[in-house]
């Protein structure tokens, strides 16, 4: 087992040789894809992940194609709805972005993820309190387009925003999450009933 410190507390994980994947919205790794062409590195949550997990960075809106630098996208309420729109030009990107996610997140599960670190606030990534505007005014009541499939595609998948990890406990309880959900899916796997050999 490797033996990890965060604040005093030890943290025990898995092997080293047991590769832990976990997906992280690509800017906060410093990967220059935001809409201005910038990033928003966060060396606290990537320094310490960094030591136990092997990253795996998604950034839906450069993978949707919409490219960088690219017009802001915002959460919209029309009618009884959120959609993901371009406000300057009036996009809809709502369908398009819901089909990405849901091949997107198909092929995380696939990768054996063991946990995820999402951008707060972003209106693709955002986990919760997100801005939704509506008739001028706006409210923090919304979630990311992607992060609204993946979240309901793997309900159990230990998920955090990077901004919940600046609280140290918190962040020491996600990575012991992440060590839980590996393990146990390892187990899991290994109690799978073998296929019989034929002659």
């Amino acid at each position: 087992m490797t033996v990890g410190m965060t604040g005093g507390k030890t943290i025990r994980g898995p092997a080293p040789k047991e590769e832990i994947r976990v997906g992280i919205s690509s800017c906060l790794l410093g990967q220059n894809v935001r809409y201005d062409g910038g990033h928003k590195k966060d060396e606290l949550v990537t320094g310490l992940l960094a030591r136990f997990v092997t990253l795996v960075p998604v950034c839906p809106e450069v993978e949707l194609g919409l490219g960088t630098p690219r017009e802001t996208i915002r959460l919209e309420r029309h009618g009884g709805r959120v959609h993901l729109v371009a406000p300057e030009s009036g996009e809809d990107h709502t369908e398009s972005m819901r089909l990405y996610a849901e091949r997107r997140v198909r092929e995380l599960e696939r990768m054996d993820l063991s946990g995820y670190v999402l951008k707060s606030a972003s209106p693709s990534c955002g986990m919760e309190r997100v801005r939704v505007w509506g008739e001028g005014t706006s409210t923090r009541t919304g979630r990311g387009a992607f992060a609204r499939v993946l979240l309901a595609r793997l309900p159990l998948l230990p998920v955090e925003e990077e901004g919940r990890l600046h609280d140290r406990p918190l962040l020491e309880s996600f990575v012991e999450r992440i060590f839980g959900y590996h393990l146990a899916r390892g187990v899991k796997a290994a109690r799978r009933p073998r296929p019989r050999r034929t002659r």
